[in-house]
């Protein structure tokens, strides 16, 4: 056989064997998208991290001005917003970017579950909306949409809004949330939310100073990714055998404690 034969009998298996890998890493992001535990919107370098934070102040819709909490938040500096009853056996610990699409993930495979222990009474939800996309990808999207939530939370219908953005999630490159014009239009699908202080709400930006705390918060607590879950400490996310017959399973055995 001639070097030329070989040289390009190696180059074919090259080909293929590159092709193999290629076609293992897809079939191995479309069980992970599938199961939706391991897929993470997750920070970008230490590098990036720096200058974004660096610029932080010149992105198109931070702010600098006095951080206001929507009605009803609590926790620590009032970052939290509350869905269930403060009675509740569990608390669930949420950390959430409306532009992430495994946090849509999350909601499409355990929200009814979540309202079911919530309406129960058996579930407390605290959920923390922070900003990652925006940081990662560009754009105000994600902050965007956290401050029309907050702005919902102030209307007593934080929980219809939370699900119609997700309902409602653009592709994670299109920073289509960025636009107040389409919030206040996916709020007319809550009843009652599309008023004149809720339109105030969101084209002020009143809690955009809060968004930018809450996401602060996140990058302070050495969390890595949204959506972050957490059920008494240890971030269930990340459990490959959490489902959520399983938590629910935890959360009604806590409520018989």
């Amino acid at each position: 056989m001639s070097e030329k034969n070989r040289d390009g009998k190696r180059t074919a298996r090259e080909r293929l064997a590159v092709e193999r890998d290629k076609q293992k890493a897809a079939e191995k992001r479309r069980r992970a998208l599938i199961v939706g535990a391991s897929v993470v919107c997750v920070l970008g370098l230490a590098a990036v991290i720096g200058v974004v934070a660096a610029n932080s102040g010149k992105h198109k819709g931070s702010s600098a001005g006095p951080a206001v909490a929507p009605s009803g938040a609590q926790g620590k500096d009032g970052l939290a917003i509350p869905v269930g009853k403060d009675g509740a056996k569990s608390t669930l610990t949420v950390w959430e970017d409306f532009r992430c699409p495994a946090c849509q993930a999350f909601e499409v495979a355990y929200r009814p579950t979540l309202h079911e222990l919530t309406d129960a009474g058996k579930l407390r939800i605290e959920y923390h909306l922070v900003r990652l996309i925006d940081g990662n990808l560009g754009g105000s999207g994600s902050l965007r949409a956290a401050n029309a939530a907050a702005c919902a939370q102030d209307a007593g219908k934080f929980r219809e809004f939370h699900d119609v953005l997700y309902a409602n999630q653009p592709k994670e490159t299109d920073d289509a949330f960025a636009s107040n014009d389409k919030l206040i239009e996916l709020a007319g699908k809550v009843k009652g939310l599309d008023t004149p202080a809720f339109r105030t709400c969101v084209q002020d930006g009143t809690h955009d100073s809060w968004v930018d705390r809450s996401n602060q918060a996140f990058h302070s607590g050495g969390l890595s990714g949204t959506p972050t879950v957490l059920l008494g400490g240890k971030n269930i996310y990340q459990d490959q055998t959490m489902t959520p017959a399983k938590l629910r399973q935890l959360v009604e055995a806590a409520d018989r404690r």
